[in-house]
């Protein structure tokens, strides 16, 4: 068991046929993909990434699997209420850290993901969910992951439900998985 193991169950669960779900870092495409399979046909995502080439790669990949049901943005994903309205979004992933394959000197940062996630939770449907991989170390640091960490701790249990899981028994800079549900 790992955390994309954890995301892919999850994922199963929580995103419905024709709902409308949100990628905030689009990376290779892989969650974007999944997530389109999932919503099926009448179903949408959008998918935002800062950087060209994570926009490329994703767009890449829905062409090869043949997936038309996704918007891929440039944009950051603190900028998400831009393209959907309050309410209507049924699921939204993050990976955080950098971009597989891609440039490592470039990676999420604590002030915009707070934002983006604030930004979603306003953007979720009572019941929704917010699915948080946190990679951190290296050039990244764990200044993201602190700030996450005590974040995801003031939200407010009246309001939503946090769950936190770590790999306690592994070494190293293991990935963090986070779960917001909203209005449970």
């Amino acid at each position: 068991m790992n955390t994309l193991s954890l995301n892919d169950r999850l994922f199963r669960e929580s995103v419905p046929k024709g709902g409308l779900c949100i990628d905030a870092t689009a990376g290779n495409g892989h969650d974007t993909a999944k997530l389109c399979g999932l919503v099926g046909p009448n179903g949408r995502v959008t998918a935002f990434d800062i950087q060209p080439q994570a926009v490329e790669n994703t767009k890449k990949r829905l062409k090869e699997l043949g997936l038309d049901n996704a918007e891929v943005i440039l944009d950051s994903h603190a900028n998400m209420e831009k393209y959907a309205e309050p309410g209507t979004v049924d699921f939204i992933v993050f990976n955080l850290g950098w971009l597989p394959g891609g440039d490592h000197s470039v990676f999420t940062h604590a002030e915009s993901t707070v934002a983006a996630i604030e930004a979603g939770l306003r953007l979720l449907r009572d019941g929704g969910k917010i699915s948080l991989s946190i990679y951190y170390g290296g050039r990244s640091g764990y200044e993201e992951r602190d700030a996450l960490l005590e974040y995801l701790a003031d939200l407010d249990p009246s309001r939503y439900t946090v769950l936190l899981t770590r790999f306690y028994n592994r070494t190293g800079d293991v990935p963090i998985s986070a779960v917001i549900v909203k209005g449970i």
